[in-house]
């Protein structure tokens, strides 16, 4: 039977980010230093090392050395999101209008699917702004009305990693963890508008906060 300290390092290295929102159990056991240090050497022998977000609050694991092979995932991961950020942003944004919050969308806050739709429906800007989000190649939605398109945009959101649903039986996601290192890609990416995508990649490794 595999300990909690082995199902947490698998799934660091399974790329996943654990915060509260995703599993308290694994975020509770990372915050502690011991628990923490005692991962590292078995992240160390597969050239992991033991990163967060967030100011601690999201854990992940990050390449401890860097070599050319290394490199070349980083900065293809790194340009995805970079290419991704449009939909994902407009899509924050009309969450935010739709809630009529006046903060942004973070780890922990809930949002109701069937609430968040009926608004929507209700508010032809809306609408439309959600079609044209679900037809970018991140959530690639062939329905032609609303009920299809959010589905469609909360079931790929809910694969990456950037909602959580805690119960099957509602309509309720949570933002994670993973939100709030999006913000500092954003964040990243502002700070050096005026480098070209493979530079910022180049410089986003060398920084490594991000990755």
């Amino acid at each position: 039977m595999m300990t909690e300290a082995g199902r947490i390092l698998s799934l660091l290295l399974e790329g996943k980010f654990i915060c509260q929102v995703t599993d308290e159990d694994a975020w509770r056991f990372l915050k502690s230093r011991d628990n923490a240090q005692k991962l590292e050497p078995h992240l160390n022998m597969l050239n992991r090392t033991l990163a967060s977000a967030a100011d601690a609050e999201v854990f992940f694991s990050a390449y401890m050395t860097l070599g050319d092979a290394e490199r070349k995932v980083l900065a293809q991961q790194f340009q995805d999101t970079a290419t991704n950020l449009v939909p994902l942003v407009e899509w924050l944004m009309l969450v935010q209008q739709a809630s009529e919050s006046d903060v942004p969308v973070t780890m922990g806050t809930a949002i109701r699917l069937n609430e968040l739709q009926s608004v929507i429906e209700d508010t032809p800007a809306y609408a439309e702004q959600l079609e044209k989000i679900s037809r970018y190649r991140l959530f690639n939605s062939a329905s032609v009305n609303v009920d299809g398109q959010i589905k469609q945009v909360f079931k790929r959101l809910t694969e990456m990693g950037y909602l959580f649903r805690p119960n099957a039986e509602k309509q309720i996601y949570l933002a994670t963890g993973k939100i709030e290192h999006l913000y500092e890609v954003i964040k990243f990416i502002d700070e050096t508008e005026s480098l070209s995508l493979s530079e910022q990649a180049d410089a986003a490794i060398s920084q490594g906060s991000l990755l």
